[in-house]
């Protein structure tokens, strides 16, 4: 009982001592303030949900407690002031409202502090939910990806067991090809075993021909010997003053060389330059090449066109024809040969074998099977027309302008840039003789008729009769306005080898008489430089052509 009334007068006079506070308004405010942390801590549990909130909550609890012990402590003076007197106390309640006051505000800055960090934790906690949002995106997509990664390696695990097989596929192919191998080189070598065997009995039987065709050889040597003396004998027989007449049966038909003064047709003939003409034999048909590619043949007695050949790919520089008059031989300068069939007028063969222009071209009096050619590769060639291909090649150091072949077919004669005349054996291409004709290089050759004699023409404007057996000159032809025009200007002999015909550089055609070596008649008809003369085996008429492509015939 003596406590209860000591407390009531301890509460009263607590009031009493601190009439401007109210200890029970103070707790309230604490009470309040601490409510408020709790609704604040229990409403961010509940609008966070998360970890921050309940440690917040629990340290206000802490706060609280803490809060607590110092009031019980504040407290015990007050009750020990109770025995004293109540004017000694008053001041001391007073100081202690005081410092409670302060302490209020104390806890007001310690709430808003707290508020401020409730504030900054909500924003780390959205932060937080925020990230673990994105990671768990992140999450989502890293499953996806692995998911795929999974597909994508099963889907290379079946490839590779494909690719697995089609090697294992492969393995047993190059096993299977590697035993055909060596099944083919067994093969291989049996066939060249067997290769050798026949290639032994081939060279056999090629040594056994060679021996048949060595007899046939000296078989066809004795023959031509006694063809040769037969036709020394012929030949003899035929020249009788410079005129052959039908005395004997198998003899041909020629009348004595006039010399001609007259322009009997003018006929332009090609465009461009006409540079060989050539008589039939024992015809009054011309032949012409020229710089538009054609062949032409005319008849002389009338200047009318008989045919033209086609198929030349290049200039024609020169031409000849076969003893028999069937096949037309024109060289080019597209580097080839051509041969005509004379009465189809179709290209028979195109020799090929040249690497240069080829220049020069003559047939074998004696057989029509044998052409020689000569080009500006150093080369000259000797041909057989039944075969179609080169037989023989001579190379030598100086191009060769002009050819002809003996009359016996067993000579080729050329006329060179060096100016000489060289004579060579058909058979072996081996050089038999060799002359300085020229100063300069040798333009033209022309045989005559008897074989005896052969005509030289250099670009020194001289023209120079050899002997073909003694190789000696016997007879020079010169005249002050004949200059040759090119290295493949064209003279020539009479029929009866009383004549010889050249062009010159102003357009004039000179004759000169073999026997006096003096000019008897000098042509004047064309307007250009004369490149080609030939005289008819007939004896007339003379045929000349120039660089404009004219033609002329001269009786």
């Amino acid at each position: 009982m003596c406590f209860g009334v000591v407390g009531t007068q301890q509460s009263y006079g607590f009031h009493s001592l601190c009439p401007g506070v109210d200890s029970n308004a103070t707790i309230r405010v604490l009470m309040s303030c601490v409510t408020n942390l709790l609704f604040s801590g229990f409403t961010l549990l509940l609008w966070a949900q998360e970890e921050i909130a309940i440690e917040a909550i629990k340290h206000a609890v802490k706060a609280l407690r803490k809060r607590h012990l110092l009031e019980e402590g504040a407290h015990g003076p007050a009750f020990m002031a109770l025995t004293r007197p109540f004017a000694s106390q008053g001041s001391e309640w007073k100081e202690k409202a005081e410092n409670l006051e302060l302490e209020l505000q104390q806890c007001y800055k310690a709430q808003a502090r707290l508020s401020e960090q409730l504030v900054v934790e909500v924003a780390e906690s959205r932060a937080s939910k925020a990230l673990a949002v994105e990671k768990e995106a992140g999450l989502i997509e890293t499953q996806n990806e692995l998911t795929r990664a999974r597909d994508e390696c099963s889907h290379l695990a079946a490839l590779l067991e494909e690719n697995t097989k089609g090697l294992d596929l492969l393995i047993s192919e190059n096993k299977d090809l590697k035993e055909q191998l060596e099944e083919m080189k067994q093969r291989a070598n049996s066939a060249e075993a067997e290769n050798r065997m026949l290639v032994d009995r081939w060279m056999l039987q090629k040594m056994q021909d060679a021996e048949r065709l060595n007899e046939a050889n000296a078989l066809y040597e004795d023959m031509l010997d006694q063809l040769k003396a037969s036709s020394i004998t012929q030949h003899a027989r035929q020249q009788v003053d410079g005129v052959v007449r039908r005395s004997e049966e198998g003899a041909e038909y020629y009348v004595e060389s006039t010399v001609p003064d007259t322009c009997k047709h003018k006929i332009p003939a090609h465009e461009g330059g006409c540079a060989a003409i050539i008589f039939e034999n024992n015809s009054d048909k011309i032949v012409s090449g020229g710089q538009d590619q054609a062949v032409k043949i005319w008849d002389a007695n009338t200047g009318s066109l008989s045919r033209t050949l086609y198929g030349c790919l290049g200039s024609v520089l020169d031409l000849t024809i076969t003893y028999d008059n069937r096949s037309v031989i024109a060289a080019s300068s597209s580097n080839n040969l051509y041969v005509w069939d004379a009465i189809s007028g179709r290209v028979r063969h195109t020799l090929t074998g040249h690497i240069d222009k080829v220049c020069a071209v003559d047939v074998s009096k004696f057989s029509s099977r044998h052409v020689v050619s000569a080009a500006y590769d150093r080369t000259i060639k000797v041909w057989d027309l039944n075969k179609g291909y080169c037989i023989n090649t001579i190379i030598f150091h100086s191009n060769c302008n002009a050819l002809c072949v003996s009359m016996d077919g067993l000579t080729i004669c050329s006329g060179h840039v060096d100016g000489n005349l060289r004579m060579w054996d058909i058979q072996t291409g081996k050089l038999v003789s060799e002359v300085a004709a020229h100063s300069l290089a040798v333009t033209s050759l022309s045989l005559s008729r008897n074989g005896n004699v052969i005509l030289t023409s250099g670009r020194d404007n001289l023209h120079n009769l050899f002997d073909m057996r003694s190789l000696e000159v016997c007879g020079t032809l010169r005249a002050s306005g004949n200059r040759v025009a090119s290295n493949w200007s064209r003279s020539s002999i009479s029929a009866d080898d009383n004549y010889v015909a050249a062009g010159s550089a102003d357009g004039s055609v000179s004759i000169w008489s073999i026997s006096k070596a003096n000019i008897v008649s000098t042509l004047k008809e064309h307007t250009s430089s004369v490149l080609c003369c030939s005289w008819s085996g007939l004896g007339k008429p003379l045929a000349t052509s120039d660089r404009n492509g004219v033609i002329c015939t001269w009786t």
